[in-house]
Formats: C-alpha cells, structure tokens, sequence
C-alpha cells in the first residue's frame, strides 16, 4: 500500500511539470503574438495614414490628389487599426504578468473578452477597406478604376490591408491560446 501512494505521488508530480512548462510556453507565445499583432496593426494604421499620390492632368491645369481620408471606409480603417494598436500595446503588460504569475485567472479572461472585441473591430475596418480597393481595382459601372492612374496609392492601400489581415490572424490565436491557458487550469 505504501509503494502505492508513494508512485502516485511521483506521478501527480511529473504530471504537474510538464502543465507548468506548457503554460509558460503558452505565455510566452501570448506575448510574441501581442507584440507581433501590434507592430502589423500600426504598420496598416502609418501606411493606410500617410498614403497619398498626386495626378496632373496635361490637357487642363488640374491636379487630383488621392488620399485616404478621401473615402471614409479607409478612414474607418485607419481608426480601427489605431484603437488595436492601442490596445495590444496596453495589454502587453498583462502578458508578462500571466507570464510571472500563470494562474491569474480573471485577468486572462478580461483578455480574452477584449481580444474578442478588438478582433471584431480590425475585421470590420479590413472588410471595409477591401471592398473600397476592390472597386479600385475593378472598373465598376459606376467607376472608373482608379488604380490605372494612381498605381503607387493604389500597392499602398493594398499593403496596408495584408498587414491588417495577418493582424487579424495572430489576434485569432491569440485568443486560441489564451482559451487553452484557461481550460488547463
């Protein structure tokens, strides 16, 4: 009875340390993800916000400018990568505390909630980002396309949506981990 409980006690023991080592790997990982998702979003954020080309038309002495603030879904993009931006720095520092302190519970939760949030704000600001450089692209009935005559704004804008699009990705995961921290405690 005695050898046992004494091979039941070792085995809860190295049970237990591999559960520390996943969620510090967990941990981690949440926080590479974070910075990585906040370097994308402010790079979709500065390159959407500072795109702009000027055409000159020879025949007349006019100048049409292309910016972003031109269309307000790009507007809106430029906005919702900020706020995710903002956030993802801001949250950082809760990432290397669940890395110290791993079983901070309520904390990972609050994250999750808000990753959720932030994930639902960047996909709607990229969806409506991709249907504008869609038409840009496109010739439309309406449209002339735009990107046969602003080809530097148009590589831009379209730059500046893959960058959103990755963002999205590791916001996912990030959101998966921090699922999988919680269900192993």
């Amino acid at each position: 009875m005695k050898a046992e409980a004494v091979e039941s006690g070792e085995a809860s023991t190295i049970i237990a340390a591999p559960k520390r080592g996943i969620n510090r790997g967990i941990s981690i990982a949440d926080l590479i993800l974070r910075g990585v998702a906040a370097i994308g979003t402010f790079a979709s954020a500065l390159t959407m916000g500072t795109t702009s080309e000027t055409l000159t038309i020879f025949t007349q002495p006019i100048m049409i400018r292309a910016k972003y603030n031109d269309l307000p879904s790009l507007t809106f993009f430029v906005i919702a990568n900020s706020i995710v931006c903002g956030y993802l720095v801001l949250s950082i520092p809760l990432s290397i505390s669940h890395f110290i302190r791993r079983e901070a519970r309520i904390t990972r939760i609050i994250l999750v909630i808000f990753d959720t949030a932030m994930v639902e704000l960047l996909t709607a600001g990229a969806s409506a980002a991709t249907v504008v450089v869609y038409l840009a692209h496109k010739r439309n009935a309406n449209w002339l396309a735009i990107c046969q005559q602003f080809n530097n704004f148009c590589e831009r804008i379209s730059g500046s949506l893959i960058g959103s699009f990755a963002s999205i990705i590791m916001i996912m995961l990030i959101i998966i981990t921090s699922a999988v921290a919680l269900s192993r405690h």
